[in-house]
Order: structure tokens, then sequence, then C-alpha cells
């Protein structure tokens, strides 16, 4: 991977079992109209829930782009914080995607690491990041599409890749405030992440 991309890669997913809407890629959509800034390329895109697919879209776009990063949003449809994720885990896919197939043995990847680790900090990013009228927490991803998603991207990125989960769109949660906080959340994150590689470069 070049570590000099300057290319950002943002994707939500698509419907799923009774959700015709899914907040995760209306708030990609608002991301793409603001930007990362003018030095950052941004390439969004929309994963469907569909296990197989996501394999062939991730290493598609990993060789394709090879980004400095690649952000995977997903709908938490049980809170109305913003969570990020620190790890991506191999096993406990039971759940069936839209397409009613599970991984074999609910494994992501076989012989691969029980457990793989973002190079950014998120505990990090969280306690710098300030986003108005929703709260920004850290979090462990479940077992389910966006998870499995996050662990096989950061084995193509060698962990330059995160996970996050935002709330279903409500009154008090609109796709403004969740495209600004998608925004306000990456950045601070490639600030993260830059500090990483500078640290690395002097180490």
């Amino acid at each position: 991977m070049d570590s000099q991309s300057r290319c950002v890669v943002v994707t939500g997913f698509g419907p799923f079992r009774q959700h015709l809407v899914n907040s995760s890629w209306e708030a990609v959509k608002e991301l793409s109209k603001l930007g990362l800034g003018v030095d950052i390329e941004l390439q969004t895109l929309q994963l469907p829930v569909d296990y197989r697919e996501v394999k062939q879209r991730l290493t598609a776009i990993w060789e394709e782009f090879q980004p400095q990063l690649a952000v995977h949003v997903g709908m938490d449809t049980s809170t109305k914080a913003i969570f990020l994720e620190q790890c991506g885990k191999n096993r406990g896919y039971r759940d069936s995607d839209v397409r009613g197939f599970q991984p074999e043995d609910g494994v992501c990847l076989p012989g691969g690491p029980e457990v793989m680790l973002s190079v950014i900090n998120m505990k990090e990013v969280c306690r710098r990041v300030a986003v108005e009228d929703v709260e920004v927490a850290f979090s462990d991803a479940g077992r389910y599409i966006c998870d499995y998603t996050y662990y096989l991207s950061l084995h193509l990125g060698t962990g330059h890749a995160a996970l996050i989960h935002v709330p279903p769109l409500s009154p008090c949660l609109s796709v403004s405030l969740l495209g600004k906080a998608l925004q306000v959340i990456i950045q601070e994150m490639l600030e993260e992440s830059g500090e990483v590689q500078t640290q690395r470069t002097a180490a």
C-alpha cells in the first residue's frame, strides 16, 4: 500500500431485514457532499448486506484505490450514539445475510488471527472529537456484516481501516447531523493515523 496515498474510501450499507433505509449509507452520501478537505480524495461506496459480495468488493477497493484509510459505516439499530470500534473478530458470524447465507463455520478468514486491530487509537479519537447533539463512544463490534467487513478490511489494508456504527435516523438525529459527524470523526482519525505513521518513521 502506498503510504503517501491521500485517498480515503468510506462505505455504507444497503437495506437489510425490515430496515429499508440504512442510516449508514444516508450518512455516507451526506459526507460525500461535505468532503474531507481539499487534499483528500474521498471515494464513497455502498456495500450490500451480503457476505460473499462484501468480500469481492473489499478486495477490489484495496486493489483499485489503495487508500490511506478505509472507513466502514454501519447502522446499530439499538443505540442513539455513534460508536467507534477498535478491532475486528474472525469468528462468530452466525446471522444470515440478505440472501440467507452464513460464512462456513462462522469464520471470516480461515486460518486468520482471532482479532485484528486498527492502527488508529479509537479511544484517543473519542477523547479528542466533539460532535454537537450526539455522543461519540468507544465500543466492541458485534458479529454481523459490519464486523465481517471490518475484519477483512483490516486484513487487506494491514490495519488501515476503521468501523463506525451510527444510530438510525430520527427527528433528533438527522442525516445532515450524521454526515457532519462522520466528517469530523474521520478527519480526527486521519490526524491520529498520521501521528501513528510519524511515530513509526521516527522509531
